[in-house]
């Protein structure tokens, strides 16, 4: 038998998931993170999992594997001694920036600081112009001695190399390559027109900074782990999830370490798509909470909805426009600093704050009895009666409920002259308001209705405050998938190998023929197939998704035109194609002014992996006692704690049905059904739940 392992490195917990490719069986296993070093938390887990699974590590086919360390490493600024090669006159590109503020009125406003300081930019005597053409050859001798310098002075080990309209006509940046890899073969190199041809100079030059700042720790971290990996005995194909919902080879990994900022979320919308197009449910509200941070993303249709820019280390309370932007394929996520260990506090207001900072696995929450001294989320949700002390992680980790309530009791409740049980609420409920306003907004701004979808609900934290955000937002539906807690290692196994190729080259519409469109497409295709051959797959197995990036004539920014299959006569379509997509956006189009392309993209993506949309758990005992016994919980409609269910989510068949007030346990999650809510098993094992005041 072989078997498949997806890994997912989160802030509090590292999820673990092993299907069988033969019977479906699903084993699945969390673990704490270990921050000071993740890999050995992936390695001590691994080992656990096959036991647990009594498997044979030589058995194991593919490994998956999903990471934050690339997202952490800029926020915490650990990674390598980065300097930057730009066109002479532009140095201060990266301070400049876009010129905009995130907020009008704060006198005291302050930016992310450029990971390339000023004393590791040097300017490069050479200049292509907007056409392509070259006015200026590039200096080889002026660049050879940039490098030198910053080697000798400032102990270089990354180089971005980042030149004005090198989008347009690459020959200097490649030129520029060719010198430093020869001559400087220690360095870690990155030249913005491989990592993300963009026009707009300020977003693809951070982006390249970004990629070769966190390239050599990621490639320690890849050698570390798959050496690892290998001396316990796993000689399987080893594949990272990139931001945008597929695997890429570590070759590919180790070479765009940016496109992995998004690693671990993306498997779990992914798997959320695949569950709603299983369930004939195409329109979903994708919900995922952990250890640190709650994410959520739109599927529309079936398939997630994409973006091609993201903000990381921002520094301004999770403001747009206060971080770094990255131009990567990324899944559409909306991100909020609210997870089990975010820590509670009282504002200079005198209410209660949770979050961005989290007390991640070490120390952790107070419950968790490792030295954590400040109240966290966790802490409230124990405090409530919502978790089990004794069955934390399965029972392999047991909580200190006594510490957390003091805890809740002496920062929170004797501020604000409240009991510890209201206090312990409204840190509960504080964060259901924050997560239920950061996806309606996150909604509005795409013009996604979730008042007609279902929410899929999943990750450690995530099922224990779904139900209660639902409400606020008037979703009818709540799906908890099998094996929620893990459910971004799931998704892992069920991420196809894929890569994603733009070209920045501004065409009009009508300049263009079927012909031009083909033949600008093939040398993207062709390029992109080169990732996923890496992986032995061959061209017959790839299928193409066309985009363009589209504007009126005369606007300064373009909107995004999914291309159909079939690509005859596409010129011809173009323009309905994007009024259509224009008018999704601003409900109106505008037939008789001239269309422009500005970018090309193609995405090419290996076969979906098997099994993933019939797997069995293997910890399942359906036909067994539904409920397990009888906890305390707090009742926000009566105000008081009062005797609730609690049912084994393992022994749960197709067809049982409840009505809440109700707890429902698992291993990895505790799910809170809300009072009147009505839980259904569906044929899948999945629960399904209609929100009580909702109508579907």
């Amino acid at each position: 038998m072989s078997y498949r392992v997806g890994v997912d490195i989160g802030g509090t917990f590292t999820d673990f998931a092993l299907l069988s490719e033969d019977d479906h069986r699903l084993v699945i296993h969390k673990q704490l993170t270990t921050p000071t070093d993740p890999s050995q938390s992936v390695l001590t887990g691994m080992k656990t999992l096959v036991d647990k699974a009594g498997v044979n590590p030589s058995d194991v086919t593919a490994i998956a594997h999903g990471t934050t360390l690339v997202t952490n490493s800029l926020i915490e600024r650990r990674g390598a001694v980065t300097g930057v090669l730009c066109t002479a006159g532009f140095v201060d590109v990266f301070d400049i920036a876009r010129e905009r503020r995130y907020d009008m009125y704060d006198l005291s406003i302050t930016y992310p600081e450029p990971l390339a300081p000023p004393h590791l930019r040097r300017e490069i005597n050479e200049r292509i112009r907007a056409d392509g053409s070259v006015a200026q050859a590039l200096e080889l001798d002026n660049l050879r001695r940039a490098v030198q310098s910053m080697i000798d002075d400032h102990g270089l080990e990354a180089l971005a190399i980042c030149f004005l309209n090198s989008p347009t006509n690459p020959a200097h940046e490649e030129a520029a390559l060719k010198l430093v890899t020869n001559e400087f073969p220690e360095l870690y190199v990155s030249t913005s027109t491989d990592i993300f041809p963009f026009l707009r100079e300020y977003e693809r030059w951070t982006t390249t900074v970004m990629n070769a700042f966190t390239g050599p720790m990621f490639d320690t971290y890849l050698n570390r782990l798959e050496s690892g990996l290998a001396d316990m005995g796993f000689d399987a194909s080893f594949y990272i999830m990139s931001s945008s919902g597929g695997t890429v080879t570590l070759d590919t990994a180790r070479k765009y370490p940016v496109r992995m900022l998004e690693s671990g979320p993306a498997a779990g919308v992914l798997q959320s798509a695949m569950l709603g197009r299983q369930l004939n449910r195409l329109d979903l509200l994708s919900y995922d909470m952990g250890g640190t941070t709650a994410k959520g993303a739109l599927v529309r249709g079936g398939e997630p909805l994409k973006r091609y820019e993201l903000e990381v280390a921002r520094v301004h309370e999770f403001k747009m426009g206060s971080g770094l932007p990255a131009k990567i394929p990324v899944i559409d996520l909306i991100e909020i600093g609210s997870g089990g260990g975010s820590i509670a506090a009282v504002d200079e207001r005198g209410t209660i704050r949770v979050g961005p900072l989290s007390a991640s696995a070490e120390p952790g929450p107070v419950c968790y009895n490792q030295g954590g001294e400040q109240p966290t989320l966790t802490d409230a949700n124990l405090s409530l009666g919502y978790l089990d002390a004794s069955f934390f992680l399965g029972g392999e980790m047991k909580l200190d409920a006594m510490g957390a309530l003091a805890a809740i009791d002496e920062v929170i409740a004797q501020p604000l002259k409240v009991s510890a049980t209201r206090a312990a609420w409204g840190i509960h409920e504080s964060v259901n308001e924050d997560i239920a306003r950061a996806f309606r907004n996150h909604a509005s701004e795409r013009g996604f209705d979730y008042r007609a979808c279902a929410m899929t609900a999943f990750g450690g934290s995530g099922p224990a405050h779904a139900c209660r955000v639902a409400r606020k937002l008037r979703v009818p539906t709540v799906i908890f998938p099998v094996g929620a807690g893990v459910m971004s290692a799931v998704g892992l196994l069920a991420s196809p190998l894929s890569f994603e190729i733009m070209r920045s080259e501004r065409k009009a519409l009508d300049e263009l023929s079927d012909t031009d469109v083909a033949t600008r497409f093939k040398g993207l295709i062709d390029e992109a197939a080169e990732h996923l051959k890496e992986a032995g797959l061959k061209r017959d197995q790839m299928s193409v998704v066309h985009r363009l990036d589209m504007r009126y004539q005369g606007q300064g920014y373009e909107i995004e035109v999914n291309l159909p299959t079939d690509m005859n006569n596409i010129v011809a379509q173009l323009p309905d194609l994007f009024a259509k997509a224009y008018e999704i956006i601003f409900s109106k189009s505008f037939p008789t002014n001239p269309i422009e392309i500005i970018n090309w993209k193609a995405e090419v993506v290996g076969p979906t992996p098997p099994g993933v949309g019939d797997y069995v758990l293997d910890a399942a005992n359906p036909g067994g006692e539904a409920i397990k016994g009888h906890r305390a919980t707090f009742n926000p409609d009566k105000n008081d704690f009062v005797d609730c269910p609690v049912y084994d989510r393992y022994a749960l068949s197709a067809g049982d049905s409840f009505t809440g007030p109700a707890l429902v346990e698992e291993r990895e999650s505790t799910y809170v059904v809300g009072d009147g809510d009505v839980v259904t098993v569906d044929e899948h094992g999945n629960l399904i739940v209609a929100i009580r005041g909702t109508s579907a």
